[in-house]
């Protein structure tokens, strides 16, 4: 396989850098099935709730208290982070499993990956170009749901101030500018779920245990944060930080906590994808 790519590299008008472009491999990704489910179940996740909340009436507060759920049909605002609220914990791990644990893996099950080697696509530029793409995929899955969702919520409930359960109101402008900065920090707090998922999809050739084990994983750590008894250990799990964005929808926003869980998640996510690039380098690819 070595020899292949070395004899390759000698020939003229061969670039290592020019190969497996990233627009054919975002073609070949977007058009494939469960690219377009994914994207229909987040499309359509803020028209099954605003059905719900016509069906069950205004939601109101519990004991006297009033929390992020109770103000979804204030505004379109509301709406929109209660969509994101609801999704954070589960929903949006999926999409980010789906797209960086399948890549790789996928053309292993295909019998596909040596051929591309073979090309010859050099290893660091195939995991490189898969890698972006599946981040890239990732994203626009982040964004696709609350721009529906905000789409939607200002036409049911109007483009007025996003009112906060503490207290106080955001401007419509703004609330849009801070629900961008939440969906940037949900997107980071998820690159732990992607250097799971791509790691793993270099170690196995079924995607579906790549998926699955990213999301197994990333649950686990959901329940060893909810163990209160691991004390300060918590704020070294990805999972504790993942609702530190509802700091930025404040009146006056507070960023050390979404700092906190940014550091915590790039360290694990540059540690994971830096194993994938390396084992991937070594690996005895036969399929």
């Amino acid at each position: 396989m070595s020899t292949v790519a070395e004899r390759a590299e000698t020939a003229d008008g061969y670039r290592a850098r020019r190969t497996l472009p990233l627009r054919v491999e975002l073609a070949r990704q977007f058009k494939r099935r469960r690219t377009l489910v994914m994207g229909a179940i987040l499309a359509v996740l803020p028209f099954v709730l605003v059905l719900a909340f016509a069906i069950g009436g205004e939601p109101g507060g519990r004991n006297g208290r009033i929390t992020l759920m109770d103000t979804a049909t204030a505004s379109g605002a509301n709406f929109a982070a209660v969509n994101l609220f609801v999704s954070a914990g589960f929903l949006l791990v999926i999409p980010v499993a789906l797209f960086c644990g399948d890549t790789v893996a996928s053309e292993a099950s295909w019998s596909s990956l040596r051929y591309l080697l073979a090309a010859p696509v050099p290893r660091a530029r195939l995991l490189w170009s898969k890698l972006v793409v599946g981040l890239g995929m990732s994203l626009a899955a982040m964004v696709l749901l609350p721009v529906v969702a905000l789409a939607v919520g200002t036409t049911a409930y109007g483009w007025v101030p996003l009112e906060i359960p503490t207290g106080g109101a955001l401007a419509p402008g703004t609330a849009a500018q801070r629900l961008a900065v939440v969906v940037a920090y949900l997107f980071v707090s998820q690159l732990v779920t992607a250097g799971l998922a791509f790691w793993l999809s270099t170690r196995t050739d079924a995607p579906l245990g790549a998926v699955g084990g990213a999301v197994g994983l990333t649950i686990v750590g959901n329940v060893l944060d909810a163990v209160t008894a691991l004390g300060h250990w918590r704020d070294f799990l990805p999972a504790h930080w993942q609702f530190a964005w509802a700091d930025a929808v404040q009146p006056s926003p507070e960023w050390s906590g979404m700092i906190q869980g940014s550091a915590v998640s790039l360290t694990y996510a540059l540690v994971l994808f830096a194993l994938a690039f390396r084992g991937f380098a070594r690996k005895d690819v036969v399929s």
